[in-house]
Parts: C-alpha cells; structure tokens; sequence
C-alpha cells in the first residue's frame, strides 16, 4: 500500500506551487465574519494588527475609520464582546505633547504573514511582520518629518463608560518603564469579556533599531516629560517617544508579548527574531505556513477563487486556539498550554477534525493541554480565554475532542485520565459556576434525563449532553470500561425526552419543545414575572428569541430554533429519522427545513444538517444542498463569510466541502459529497497520501455514478478515517442525473 500511495500515479508533485500565495486573510473580515486580518504564526500567540476603535472583535475595520493604533494580540472571528486588543503602538510626527494620534489611511495591504498601511496627512508607512511570540514593525516616515512612536500599555478592546458590563473589559492596571535610548517595557491588566474572565495581564518588551533621544510618559493623561517610569496604580499609562535623527527615514521595533513577565518577553524576541531584517523574518513565517498549506494539494487547474477559497479556509482553522505552552501563568507543568479555545462549541465540529488531517500532533496538544486544565484547574474548558475558563454554550464538548482523537487512534493522549476529566463533567455539578465550565442543570439532567424549562439553555443543553455522553461511551468502551459505558450509552439517548412525538410544524411531525421539571410539556411560556396577571406567550419550533425579560442566553435553545436542534443528533440519526416517521418523512423534512430557508447557514448547530440525507441513502440530495449552499453564500470577498468564523468553525466547514469529505466529529468516517475541485491530495503526517478525483466533474456531471477506493467497487457515501489514513485513491465518476449510488450501505450506526 505504501508504494501505491507513493506512486507519481497518486500524487501531484510536491511544491509546485507557493500555497501560501492564495490565502487572502481578507475573506471574510467584513459583515459577520470578523476574522483578524494581520500576521499571525499558525497558532500563534502574538497577532499583531490595527485597531479601528475599541469596538470591533477583530481590531480591525475598513476604511475609512480612522486607526488608533497597532496591538499585539487579538482573536479571529468570534462574536459575543471583544477580547484582548492589548498593547498599542502607533507611528507619528510631531512633539511629544497630545496622547490622541489616531490617523486615516490612504492605503492598506494584507497577505499572508504581512500587513502594510500608509497614513494620510502624515505619510507615515507601517508594515508588520510577525513570530509566534514576538512582533516586528518597520515604519517609513517621510525625508523631513518628526520621528515619533507612540506605546500604549493600556488600550484594549471592548471598553465600556458602564463599570462592569457583562462581555466588556475592564481596565485594572497598566505600567510602563524606559529601560535605555532604545528599549522600553511595561505591561497591561484587563479583566473581563467575552468569557467574563479572570484578569490577566500581558507584558511587553519594545526594542528599536535606532534610539530616540526625547520621551514623554504618561499617567491617567498627565503627560511628564522625561518621567522614565509610571508604576502600576490602577491608572493608564503610556509613553511618547521621539527620535531626532534625520538621517534615515525607516525605523523598526520589535516588540515581545508574555503572560509571565516582561523577561521573558524580552527572551521570546531574542529566540524568535534575533536579527533585524525584516524580509527574513517574513520568510521564515511564510515557512512555517507553507509547510502546512501544502499538506493538502488542490488541482493546479483550479479556478483562481477555489485556490483563494479553499487555502484561506485553511489558514483561518489555524490561527487559534493559541499555544501558549511555557506563558501559562497560573501553574508549572509539562504539558503543552493552549488557551483561546473561543469556543469549542464552534469548533469541535469542523476545526478539530480538519487540524487532525493537517497536523495531527498538534490536535494530540490541544487535548493534552484540555486535560492538563481539568487536571489544575478542576474542568475542561468548553471555552477558555485570557486563562480563564468560560463560557459555556451547550454541552460539555471537549468530550468530543479527546472522543474523535481516540477512536482516530491519536497517539500521546492518556485517554484514562481524558476519560475521567469527562467523567467529572458528567457527573459533579460545577457548584454555581456553571457559565464558565461543567454542565449547567447536571442534578436536573440525571435524575430526570432531561434539562427542564427555567433552567437557561435547557433544550439545547439537553440535546448536547447527549451527544456528549455518547462521546463518553465510545472512550469507555474502547478502554474497557464497561459499567461507565453502559450507563453512558444509555444516557445518550436523553435527547429523547424532550422529543415531543405528537407536535407537528409545517408538515413534520415531532420536535424538541420545554418541558418542566413534573414532566408537563410547555405550549406556553412565562412572559414577564407577574404574580398577577401570569402572562405567557405560544412556544413554537421557529422561535428564536427569549421573552424579552431574559438575557439571550437564558433562551431554551442558544443560537437556534428547534427546526434547527431537532435535526442535531450527530451520534443517532437512524434514531433521528425512526422519530420522525421513517424515511420518507424525513426527506420531506429536510425539503421543508432548506426550501423554506429554516436552515440557518451562519451558525453550527445546523452544521451535519445538508448532510442528513446520506441516512435515507440519497447522499446526491446533500451534494445538491451543500453546493448550492456554498455557492450562494461564500465568496472570495471580504464579506465572503455568511456567520461568524468562530475561530475557523465556518471556513474548515467549507474547505471539508470542497474535497468532498466531512466529519462527524467523534466518529471515525468521512461522508462523501460531489466535491467542488476535481482533484485533492492530502499528504499524511504517516507518510501516505490519499487521493481524491473527480473525474469528468462539470456542471452537468455533478452526480457520483460510481465510486472506487484503490481500484475496487465502493458502494457507500463514505469513508473509515483507518481508510483515509492508509492512503491510495478515491476516484468518483461522475455523471448527468442522480443514481443509486451510496443507497446500499448507509453512514455507520450507533455504539451498540
């Protein structure tokens, strides 16, 4: 097999195009989408890029918002309020009397790995290159101006006038030092955010390639000329810097993040980036993206905006969660340290799955650094941010991470201490924390099966601690564990309690609705909390929002409609489809969920859902909804992203689609789809390749006719990861009208 996979036969010929030169970290940084858009290390921790205000998630807008500067770490893609934002800088000209120097630009450029920006009035150029811990900027000023740099310890996004507001961040401290004519240092204290969290802090270490000669720090707005050192005292603080010298007009900094100390900043540039040539420095980060890019190969005859689709959807899934393996602040350990999962909820379907074939060990990390947290900090995090855990959306779903890893074989994870950090999730109530990490309504969900109404999310919370458990009594029963699986796999069946058999919407028949803690199902909701008058409203399965007196979180479904949760059984769709009425029902279900636009493309629960039709064994139905899907809502555009990217949720969702494959995270096969490129390799981490052709693929031929896995008849819409991982060639052939293909063997069935 090894010498097959190997052959020219099966292989495009490595580097034969710069991969790199498709990715446009543009795609999808307007509208929902909100990726960052600066240079970022694969995974990197340091993500350096403009801020356009305090508000955006990302830093960044389009012109012509004026900048307010260039900070040093941010995230991509998320929704919810803005995390991070930490540590600004900003070129300008002029003395060193006036904190405000935000500019417009005249100009911008991104790509991968860089960003360059010139400002108007002052014609001031900055560029930005990166490492992984460490940032390098290179200003150009104009033959006759003032040189000056502006370092603000204090800026972050998402600040708020209202002390306290839930997802805001809030200041607590900041200090900065001048160390010599050439280096500064200081750091900034932020609590707060999306995930409410802890406060955490984030040193720096600034270092110029010229001296300046004059500077200005400041306090609370006090500005103190030649004032070398503002100390921490809950107060902002900042410094000007001026540098007099007119005999060259580009000046660079480099400038080093931690979440340990200002040393070790200063050690993380020294390690990184110990010259000072830009264009090396940028190489070598185009490197280390190369080396991951091109792991899957795509048709060199592919369209220009397939290449920029599909290698953009790569680079997004890398960017986070972050590996901040020797920054981690809070405890000593050997594991490797990863923080930003923002969140897995988002991420575990597609993310993980696609990081698995790109570089499986850096998935065996993320679920070594999961259960290290659980390990020191009592819990796994469903998200996790400035080392905090929170917040929970759903489930418990790092249960799904350490489940897909095991039951695809990935090496170097204890799962006997995975599974008990599962075990803890399932079964010992966080204690009143339940917003940031457990399960919330864990006592109501094991004595009665099921989360009942009152308790925030309870639909969706109940749907998901099913799949969740399930993802328990696959790792159980793989270790042995038979009484833990027995009683998991039971429990993963719990969706079923909420299933109301008799409701019917639109033609279907059965649905997840409220129930209340005596087992009565709720036609009707609360509305208001009048002991009077006891108003309520009708409960349907198209609602999405929460009586107007709860937070949008406290709804019985988050972030969906029942139409949408109740086709969300990832781990039983036979189950699915028995409830509501066989096969034919079915279909009609999922014609009335597409055709009368119930489907929500812009967020995950209804991420598996195109797919569903492989179970009634008609996988061309699902080709039909995931191409036109894609086709009418991605593009190469900055609005190309129809939802939040979710840390690379949305765009490892559609490079899976292009190949033709997508996962059922925590389950080890691939459903097979009409791709959109006719051929893909992906190079393994083993050292084999697996093929994918789609001959003949056209617009009028977008049918599978047949299909042969390394030369031999494959009858079923999909594959075993074993198979994948083994190498060889999956050749489709393609034809004019649906066929029968995929209708004899259908997607694997549950844990028996």
């Amino acid at each position: 097999m090894a010498a097959l996979c190997t052959s020219p036969q099966y292989v495009f010929s490595q580097k034969q195009e710069n991969y790199g030169q498709y990715v446009d970290p543009m795609i999808g940084s307007e509208g929902l989408g909100r990726v960052f858009i600066g240079p970022s290390c694969p995974f990197g921790m340091v993500k350096p890029s403009p801020d356009c205000t305090s508000k955006p998630n990302s830093g960044w807008l389009p012109m012509p918002t004026e900048v307010t500067g260039f900070s040093q770490v941010h995230v991509s893609g998320t929704g919810g309020g803005p995390k991070y934002g930490n540590i600004q800088v900003m070129p300008f000209s002029g003395p060193l009397t006036q904190l405000d120097q935000s500019a417009l630009r005249k100009e911008e450029k991104t790509t991968l790995g860089y960003y360059q920006t010139k400002f108007e009035g002052n014609n001031i150029e900055t560029e930005i290159t990166t490492a992984e811990r460490a940032a390098f900027y290179r200003f150009s000023y104009p033959q006759t101006a003032h040189k000056a740099i502006k370092i603000d310890a204090a800026f972050f996004l998402g600040e708020s006038p209202t002390p306290n507001t839930r997802e805001a961040q809030q200041f607590i401290g900041s200090e900065i030092e001048v160390l010599s004519d050439c280096e500064v240092r200081g750091h900034s204290r932020i609590r707060g955010g999306w995930n409410n969290g802890k406060a955490y802090t984030v040193y720096f270490y600034a270092i110029f390639d010229h001296p300046f000669d004059a500077f200005t720090s400041w306090k609370d707005s006090l500005l103190m000329p030649n004032q070398k050192s503002q100390y921490d005292a809950g107060k902002k603080t900042g410094v000007l810097l001026s540098f007099k010298d007119t005999s060259y007009q580009k000046l660079q900094m480099k400038i080093g993040i931690s979440f340990v100390s200002c040393l070790k900043a200063k050690e993380n540039i020294n390690a990184e980036i110990a010259h000072w040539d830009f264009q090396k420095a940028h190489t070598e980060l185009l490197e280390k993206w190369e080396q991951l890019l091109s792991r899957i190969e795509i048709d060199p005859k592919a369209s220009p905006l397939q290449k920029r689709m599909f290698y953009t959807g790569l680079y997004h899934t890398m960017l986070m969660p972050v590996d901040r393996t020797g920054e981690n602040p809070l405890w000593l350990s050997e594991a490797p340290y990863y923080d930003d999962f923002y969140a897995i909820w988002d991420t575990y379907r597609t993310s993980n799955p696609l990081i698995t074939l790109i570089d499986p060990q850096r998935e065996v990390n993320i679920v070594n650094s999961l259960i290290d947290i659980y390990k020191q900090d009592g819990y796994m995090p469903d998200a996790r941010s400035g080392n905090s855990n929170g917040r929970t959306q759903g489930g418990s779903n790092a249960e799904v991470l350490i489940a897909d890893a095991y039951v695809k074989g990935l090496k170097g994870i204890n799962y006997q201490e995975g599974l008990q950090a599962m075990l803890k999730d399932a079964l010992i109530p966080p204690g009143g924390n339940e917003e940031q990490e457990g399960r919330g309504g864990l006592v109501e969900y094991n004595r009665l099966g099921y989360v009942p109404y009152g308790i925030d999310r309870s639909g969706n919370r109940t749907v998901e601690y099913s799949y969740n458990d399930y993802n328990i009594a696959t790792v159980a029963k793989g270790l042995g564990e038979e009484e833990v699986y027995n009683r998991f796999i039971k429990q993963s069946a719990n969706w079923k309690n909420l299933w109301r058999d008799d409701y019917e919407n639109n033609g279907a028949k059965g649905f997840i609705m409220p129930r209340d803690a005596n087992g009565n199902w709720l036609d009707e909701i609360p509305f208001g909390s009048s002991k009077v008058y006891s108003p309520t409203f009708l409960y349907h399965p198209l609602i999405s929002e929460a009586p107007w007196y709860l937070p949008w979180w406290s709804a019985f479904l988050y972030e969906g409609t029942s139409w949408e949760y109740s086709l969300s059984i990832p781990q039983d769709v036979p189950g699915l489809i028995e409830k509501s009425g066989g096969k034919e029902a079915f279909q009609k279900r999922l014609d009335t969920f597409f055709d009368r636009s119930y489907y929500n493309v812009n967020n995950e629960p209804s991420f598996l859902t195109p797919c569903l039709y492989h179970w009634i064994g008609k996988p061309y139905l699902s080709s039909d909804r995931i191409h036109q899907i894609i086709s009418t809502h991605f593009n190469d555009s900055s609005m190309g992203l129809p939802g939040n990217d979710d840390s690379g949720a949305m765009s490892s969702w559609l490079a899976f689609h292009m190949l033709g494959l997508y996962p059922n995270a925590g389950q080890a096969y691939y459903l097979l789809n009409t791709p959109f490129l006719k051929e893909s390799v992906i190079h393994l981490e083993n050292g084999n390749s697996f093929k994918i052709s789609a001959q003949q693929l056209s617009e009028k031929k977008r049918y599978v006719g047949k299909a042969l896995l390394n030369g031999k008849q494959l009858n079923r819409a999909w594959i075993s990861h074993k198979e994948l991982m083994e190498g060889g060639e999956l050749v489709l052939e393609m034809v004019a009208k649906p066929t029968k293909w995929g209708a004899q063997e259908l997607p694997p069935q549950q844990l028996k």
